[in-house]
């Protein structure tokens, strides 16, 4: 007796205990458990952020409009939607187009059960259900595929015009889980349709009348993005990501750049609501537990009047080189800009020249994302990148001469600079002076003291140690060449590097071999401009709650900080050198680009690049060799403000202008030119506020 009731003593206390575990200890979590069950997220019409450029001018909203939703509770049957679909085809049209073969099939079906029902014989739905390999689910498969497939063409045709609309609002409302609202008609809902349907909505249980909302673009600008629509709802690709964050299978999501990169800041919060069941199951009441709200403004770098003056330059100059002669292979052009101090993306100018197949004239489509979307050979603009790394290995110091010549190795022809082929000419340069003129034959020293070796003469053999690819491409890395830049948008590509072969050292020491975006050319001269800190180049400036007006800003939520990715491994001294050699590149007697921006009441400094590339007709599988220009700079040079890259790949061959030069002295003027002009209104802004207390009304 003793044992037996110790053993019940013990036997409750475990039982006291466990009670005491679950309501204390686990309480909140079963509460929370609790809560999703009975908890539902549902899928209003909760409009996404806006999105604003940098002065606040809206570049993305939502435009309202009516529509017409129905939602399904988890007790609904098939037959009591078909009736209220019914009963809303009399008072709504809705189109046709979208219905599918599998859709009549499924609608003949549910029109006409006995009829479907012997599409099967017994024999043959006897053999199925005794197939024991097949589990009950499967086996009424193969009784409605049989069923599907035995439905005939004249049967498909039967139905009437009115039919198919029903069919159309039916298989609207079947298309989504209970308690998910679904569109039946939104956008071209006429006001005779909403109101006749909002006098009637106590006869049809599920259906609303709403406010949906369409996302309108204001700007041709790719990098803004695209949205999916409720028909097309969750990209199958990423319908599992978006589910297990509570998305409904025809939310509106962003389908690409800007709007993908930022969807969970311009997505909404959805409607929170609780059934109330009573005791049979059946929902009596819903609780709103939480409002839903619209999704955050987001505001961008990006200052639209300067981005579309920019747009115009570059998209003009492109017409005037494709209307040229040698240009079958030139269809681009690209120009940067970044703030180098914090990278904010200023503009992002892509443009393609295709020609349009009616009319047969050339037209101009975005191609901003191209800027970080595909890459190519940059030619000298990498030269910088070239010094810089002489430096740091040890293969040039500060000021230091080196011998322009003509180089001539076994195997190979006769590499030089452009402005020195003869074999005979030695031509003594500092380093200042090889970035202004552009000296190929000293970055070729470079790179040959870096891999160990030097000129032996004419006719020497070249032996280099292949490390020294290596060496020069992760210098040209932290500068951000041949690497991902960080940038807030999907579908970045970083370099292409080549083989390592010896002679390539070469070609990779003047930018004639490896591959970069004119992203990363912006944010390796912006790393020079800066004093050598690469930073992330970002398009978004500030997160702000709704606007409430839907044109002035919302209150600030926060604001982008700049990210830096590293710090170069170059002194001070050795920066301002190379900058020194880019101002050379403007101004200097025999620069490049010399007189580019005299007279002008600012100073910059650059570096103009040409390398020799080969232009490839997919259709034709024809080609020829071509030209491709770039150009790279920062302004003021004390003080710089702006960082851009030009870039024009397959401009021509032969003769060739300098339109990298022209695109980059009008898109700095631009700049200039806005910047004043904005600091002019501001001044007369600021006197208005001085005076405004003394003045009338009509005056005011």
């Amino acid at each position: 007796m003793n044992f037996l009731f110790f053993s019940i003593f013990i036997l409750f206390s475990l039982l006291i205990f466990r009670l005491g575990y679950l309501q204390i200890v686990k309480s909140e979590d079963y509460v929370r458990a609790l809560e999703r069950t009975e908890e539902i997220a549902v899928n209003t019409s909760v409009p996404r952020g806006r999105i604003f450029d940098r002065e606040g001018r809206i570049l993305v909203d939502n435009l309202p409009k009516n529509a017409i939703t129905y939602t399904k509770m988890s007790t609904t049957t098939s037959n009591e939607m078909l009736e209220i679909a019914e009963e809303l085809a009399q008072l709504i049209e809705k189109n046709t187009n979208r219905i599918t073969l599998g859709d009549k099939r499924d609608f003949w079906i549910l029109k006409n059960s006995e009829e479907a029902f012997n599409k099967v014989t017994a024999e043959e739905r006897r053999a199925i259900l005794n197939d024991r390999s097949l589990s009950k689910r499967e086996q009424q498969r193969a009784v409605t595929r049989l069923t599907r497939e035995r439905i005939t063409e004249e049967e498909l045709n039967s139905f009437t015009k009115e039919d198919l609309e029903v069919l159309a609002i039916y298989r609207e409302m079947m298309s989504g889980y209970a308690f998910s609202p679904q569109v039946i008609k939104s956008g071209d809902v006429t006001p005779e349709e909403f109101a006749m349907v909002s006098e009637r909505l106590s006869d049809f249980p599920g259906v609303n009348t709403t406010t949906d909302w369409e996302r309108v673009r204001k700007s041709s600008n790719t990098i803004l993005g695209t949205t999916t629509n409720p028909n097309e709802g969750i990209p199958k690709s990423h319908l599992n990501y978006y589910l297990a964050r509570d998305y409904s299978r025809n939310d509106r999501v962003g389908r690409s750049f800007f709007e993908y990169y930022y969807e969970e800041l311009l997505q909404g919060q959805k409607t929170v609501v609780k059934n109330i069941k009573d005791r049979t199951g059946k929902v009596i009441e819903i609780k709103t537990v939480q409002e839903g709200m619209p999704g955050k403004d987001l505001v961008l770098t990006i200052d639209t009047e300067l981005q579309v003056a920019l747009e115009k330059i570059v998209s003009d100059k492109l017409l005037q080189l494709k209307s040229g002669p040698n240009s079958r292979y030139l269809d681009r052009a690209f120009l940067v800009m970044l703030d180098p101090n914090n990278g904010e993306v200023l503009s992002l100018v892509g443009k393609q020249v295709v020609r349009n197949r009616e009319t047969g004239r050339f037209e101009i489509r975005d191609y901003s994302f191209g800027t970080f979307t595909t890459r190519y050979e940059m030619g000298s603009t990498v030269k910088m990148a070239t010094l810089l790394a002489g430096y740091e290995h040890g293969a040039a110091t500060v000021g230091e001469t080196k011998i322009d010549e003509a180089l001539k190795f076994r195997g190979d022809g006769i590499k030089g600079s452009i402005f020195n082929r003869s074999a005979f000419t030695r031509i003594p340069m500092n380093d200042i002076e090889a970035i202004g003129r552009s000296s190929n034959v000293y970055m070729f020293k470079i790179a040959m003291g870096i891999g160990g070796s030097s000129y032996g003469g004419y006719n020497s053999v070249l032996r280099v140690n292949l490390d020294a690819f290596e060496k020069l491409r992760s210098s040209y890395s932290a500068l951000g060449l041949g690497t991902t830049t960080g940038i807030d948008l999907p579908g970045e590509v970083g370099g292409k590097p080549g083989k390592n072969v010896s002679y390539s050292l070469l070609d990779l020491s003047i930018g004639q071999y490896d591959t970069y975006s004119p992203l990363q050319l912006a944010q390796y001269v912006a790393t020079i401009a800066n004093g050598g800190y690469r930073i992330a180049p970002h398009v978004l400036k500030e997160i702000r709650e709704p606007s409430p007006d839907g044109k002035t800003l919302g209150p600030l939520v926060q604001e982008a900080e700049p990210r830096v990715l590293n710090r170069i491994p170059n002194t001070d001294r050795e920066i301002e050198q190379v900058k020194r050699g880019m101002y050379y590149t403007y101004y200097g007697a025999r620069g490049t680009a010399r007189g580019l921006f005299d007279g002008k009441p600012y100073d910059a400094a650059g570096k103009t690049g040409t390398s020799e590339t080969y232009g490839y007709d997919v259709e034709t599988k024809t080609g020829q060799s071509t030209v491709s220009l770039a150009h790279v700079g920062f302004a003021p040079y004390d003080k710089p403000e702006i960082a851009y890259a030009v870039l024009i790949p397959h401009i021509s061959t032969g003769r060739y202008t300098y339109a990298n030069n022209e695109i980059a002295y009008d898109a700095v003027d631009k700049y200039f030119e806005l910047k004043a002009k904005k600091a002019e209104l501001e001044d007369a802004q600021d006197v208005l506020q001085e005076i405004k207390p003394t003045l009338k009304d009509d005056e005011e």
